[in-house]
């Protein structure tokens, strides 16, 4: 049985799929040649992450694909129920990266808040020229203990932004349609352990209130969620956080309340144009950015592929 990867699968879990009899294909085919190469390839199943689309045209005429994975949580590049309406199962990950990208939010986060994202750029052109000008140009940090944090989505990935920001002594409050409720555990280092109750509020409310706001929410079908009327209702210097889905935050309402100071900073892991976000996205000083790679670490690689492996071979029932 054949498992195509596209999008590229951690060895832990090729080498459990391998030990269980799948041969396991990692070459990256374009999305135009997808189809062609399943049918040619017999693919059962098909893994992908956020690059490859899985749409009703595959679906259709694929007849070998038994099994659609995402190496991940969100699965808006793929036609979920439409897949399973066709009899194929659509598995994902959803809990495999959650820290991995709670703890890139706090990465930009810091980043910001000391300006990282601008003195790296500075440093290495004129750090020998004009050092004591870069010094009094970055005085001004700010520190997050003690600060609000608004967390927009309470789940997996917003409940583990929460444990972070517990342990950093922020106040967190949080906004979530589907989540009355989080009970938040946050353990230590030795086993120890407390538990902490979040209720959440009104949108209107965490965006009004915090010093700081972070987005885990999924991609959004009618229009922005944070465009130009959210920013209003934000504090003066607030910082804004992105790594869930571009699309999520106009970034041309982005870019005017940086400009203007209304945001202090924010830090985005995904854009509206990936693999081509703008220009002035690109080169704004007051933005810290990743390549949407929230979910790109070791550990988190190694949990996906190995949660991958494993649900295939149960729903192959392979022992």
């Amino acid at each position: 049985m054949k498992v195509l990867a596209n999008d590229g699968l951690d060895q832990s879990g090729i080498d459990a799929l391998t030990e269980k009899g799948f041969e396991v294909i990692t070459t990256k085919v374009p999305q135009e040649f997808l189809m062609d190469y399943i049918n040619e390839h017999k693919i059962r199943t098909l893994l992908v992450r956020s690059a490859t689309q899985v749409r009703k045209d595959i679906i259709d005429n694929c007849p070998s694909l038994g099994i659609i994975g995402r190496g991940g949580v969100g699965m808006d590049n793929i036609d979920v129920d439409y897949a399973r309406e066709k009899g194929i199962h659509v598995i994902n990950t959803p809990s495999a990266s959650s820290e991995s990208v709670a703890e890139l939010v706090f990465a930009h986060l810091f980043s910001g808040a000391r300006f990282l994202q601008d003195s790296n750029r500075k440093m290495p052109v004129v750090g020998d020229t004009e050092f004591a000008k870069l010094k009094k140009a970055y005085a001004a940090g700010i520190e997050l203990k003690g600060k609000t944090i608004g967390i927009v989505g309470m789940g997996r990935i917003g409940q583990e932004v929460a444990k972070i920001a517990l342990g950093l002594g922020m106040r967190v409050v949080a906004a979530d349609n589907n989540v009355g409720k989080a009970s938040i555990k946050v353990t230590f280092y030795n086993k120890q352990f407390i538990n902490v109750d979040i209720e959440t509020e009104p949108l209107q409310d965490v965006l009004k209130h915090s010093d700081f706001i972070t987005l885990h929410v999924p991609a959004q079908k009618d229009g922005y969620m944070i465009g130009k009327n959210e920013f209003e209702m934000m504090k003066d210097g607030v910082a804004i956080v992105n790594c869930s889905r571009g699309g999520v935050i106009d970034e041309t309402a982005l870019i005017e309340a940086l400009d203007s100071g209304k945001v202090k900073f924010a830090g985005l892991d995904v854009f509206i144009n990936e693999p081509t976000p703008s220009k002035e996205i690109l080169n704004h000083p007051k933005i810290s950015m990743t390549p949407h790679t929230g979910a790109s670490t070791l550990e988190a690689q190694d949990r996906i592929g190995l949660s991958l492996a494993e649900q295939i071979s149960s729903i192959l029932q392979i022992q």
